[in-house]
């Protein structure tokens, strides 16, 4: 994608089966929904550090993906944006993103570990659903509620390290119904990354 293009638009690349890699450059400040929804063969991400907001769905449905680092800038990130992406293994979400969407990394089975910004509030309905290989992940104390489903099927995870006190854990909202996050190893006072 040349120097020139600023935005990338909704679907521009949807179901292009047989892209392999991307490479956005710094100029572009905004991905749209969907962009590459359905790239079944797509395996390299290179966001351009410029970028601001990621739309829904932009990465849904890459099943070849493996690993996404988004850049220091990104402050939204859309809903299901990593969603049935099985071969994701690993992504590093910045401080900058205050937002997780909803159903972000629902189904990414391969995925093992990860660590909400600093910055997140809430951790939204199904976020890491069906993630079967996720063993542990970092929540930070800004977090005040978790909402349904979104541990659910989270089979391997068992360890949560959490950045705030016991007490601060005991405030936040978890369903009663979220038995593999309850069922984990919490880590508080946690200080590393």
């Amino acid at each position: 994608i040349p120097d020139s293009v600023t935005s990338i638009g909704d679907g521009a690349f949807y179901e292009c089966s047989n892209l392999e890699s991307i490479t956005i450059p710094d100029s572009v400040t905004s991905i749209g929904e969907y962009t590459f929804s359905w790239c079944s063969s797509l395996t390299s991400v290179t966001i351009g550090s410029g970028v601001t907001s990621i739309g829904m769905g932009a990465f849904r449905n890459c099943d070849s993906l493996t690993n996404v680092t988004i850049p220091d800038n990104v402050t939204y990130i859309g809903n299901w944006l990593f969603e049935y992406c099985y071969s994701l293994k690993g992504v590093t979400i910045p401080d900058s993103v205050t937002f997780i969407g909803q159903y972000m990394f629902q189904y990414c089975n391969s995925l093992e570990s990860i660590t909400i910004p600093d910055n997140v509030t809430y951790i939204p309905n199904g976020a890491f659903r069906g993630c079967s290989s996720l063993e542990s992940i970092t929540i930070p104390d800004s977090v005040t509620h978790i909402n349904d489903y979104t541990f659910n099927d989270c089979s391997s995870l068992t360890t949560v390290n959490y950045k705030g006190s016991q007490e601060q854990w005991k405030h936040i909202r978890i369903p009663n119904d979220d038995d593999d996050l309850m069922n984990a190893t919490i880590n508080y006072n946690y200080t590393g990354k």
